[in-house]
């Protein structure tokens, strides 16, 4: 869901003119929730919420719910106060992250300068499609219509000459809308918005800006650099500045590097099973191994994040002697960093497993150990975890789990809140 704030007055037609507005920004429409839909049909024009039964947060909602007040990241409990007759629907990371895949291949189809911004979200430039496909419009206008095709569900776009400005469009132009910025028109669209629509205006700048007296970009351009650098700090008052005067050289940049691949569960209810913990860290280890095997990555450090009924989150990580995709490591070394965690006697809340300092896995220098140099077990072990893959991409991610992953008392991820990073 969007949250940056907007302004009526923006949504109106700022012009037909097209030159030199060659990036666009499209942005699925309540992405979560409009999977499920496009899945579940018969809940279409109910209030539906995709996130944990009753703890964890709202990961997504459809427009009849957020009719309600409701929004994402809002508290689940909360959420329920506000639309008591929503359908709660757990979300489902496997089927969002294809229909992400293939809705950024149809990008990468028109351009190969696309900038992946989240799951649900990319910047595309433009410039070298339009002999081929036209204007940027209707280069807009195809791609939504695609989306729609092909997986039910809407997008909306902004077009204009630069990122700040077409993230912007996109906003006011949703839900499944397509809004047009003209270069000539960026300075005075911007300047009919709130100052916390600005990249890098968060709650507490736009408060102390509000403290003086600066409520609008209007406001924010109109103020002297120099007084806003003073009270700013002199990076974010200039660039701010720059902003609201539609000064954004930033490029549409191809490819990002990705940082790091995880997922965290949050409990129906608290764990004071350590058992169950433990078996949870293994799935969830096992899930983000599968991942970096997808992706062809390998990762040197496994991360862990253990937050107790109390809300104090602890993370504790580890680097490995040799980079690896496989789950029984990264399992082991993440289980090792939870079992030694002080809990202070509290149950647990949440779990989560990271790897970082990721890399290609053929280009990976990897140091064996006296025992895998004497021992197939980790190309067996490996291999072994590429026909999981296999089935679990035939029948499903729950198809198959690791005997190690289950105990008795194991909640399963499906009835807690799992994200991924």
């Amino acid at each position: 869901m969007s949250r940056g704030p907007r302004a009526a007055s923006a949504r109106r037609d700022w012009g037909d003119e097209e030159d030199g507005c060659s990036v666009l920004h499209v942005d699925m429409d309540a992405f979560f929730a409009l999977v499920e839909l496009a899945r579940r049909p018969e809940l279409r024009g109910l209030p539906v919420i995709v996130g944990g039964q009753s703890r964890g947060v709202v990961l997504s909602a459809t427009y009849e719910a957020r009719a309600f007040g409701v929004r994402s990241a809002m508290p689940m409990a909360r959420a329920l106060g506000l639309c008591p007759q929503a359908v709660v629907v757990p979300p489902d990371h496997t089927a969002y992250r294809e229909v992400s895949r293939s809705v950024m291949q149809a990008f990468r189809d028109v351009t190969p300068i696309v900038e992946p911004v989240s799951v649900d979200e990319a910047f595309l430039d433009v410039s070298g499609a339009r002999r081929r496909l036209g204007l940027p419009s209707r280069i807009g206008a195809a791609l939504r219509e695609r989306v729609q095709a092909e997986h039910g569900i809407t997008c909306s776009v902004g077009v204009a000459s630069t990122k700040l400005v077409a993230k912007l469009a996109s906003t006011h132009a949703k839900p499944d809308g397509m809004m047009l910025v003209p270069a000539a028109a960026s300075v005075d669209f911007l300047r009919s918005l709130p100052v916390g629509a600005l990249w890098g205006v968060g709650e507490r700048t736009e408060e102390s800006l509000a403290r003086r007296g600066i409520r609008t970009v209007a406001e924010l351009g109109d103020a002297d650099v120099a007084w806003l650098r003073a009270f700013l700090g002199p990076s974010l008052g200039g660039h701010l500045h720059d902003l609201a005067w539609g000064r954004d050289h930033r490029s549409v940049t191809p490819a990002h590097e990705e940082k790091s691949i995880g997922n965290e569960t949050t409990f129906p209810q608290d764990v004071r099973d350590r058992a169950v913990v433990a078996a949870t860290v293994l799935e969830l280890a096992d899930r983000a191994a599968a991942r970096l095997r997808a992706q062809g990555l390998v990762a040197r450090v496994v991360t862990v994040k253990v937050r107790t009924s109390d809300f104090r989150t602890v993370t504790r990580a580890r680097t490995l002697v040799s980079p690896t995709d496989t789950g029984q490591e990264i399992g082991a070394v993440a289980r090792e960093l939870v079992a030694a965690t002080d809990l202070r006697g509290l149950a647990v809340r949440l779990v989560g497993v990271r790897t970082e300092q990721l890399e290609e896995r053929g280009r990976a220098a990897v140091q064996l150990t006296l025992d895998d140099a004497t021992s197939e077990a980790p190309l067996v072990v490996r291999a072994a975890e590429e026909a999981l893959d296999a089935v679990r991409a035939r029948f499903g991610a729950a198809s198959v789990r690791r005997a190690s992953a289950v105990t008795r008392s194991t909640t399963t991820l499906s009835g807690g809140e799992l994200s991924s990073e």
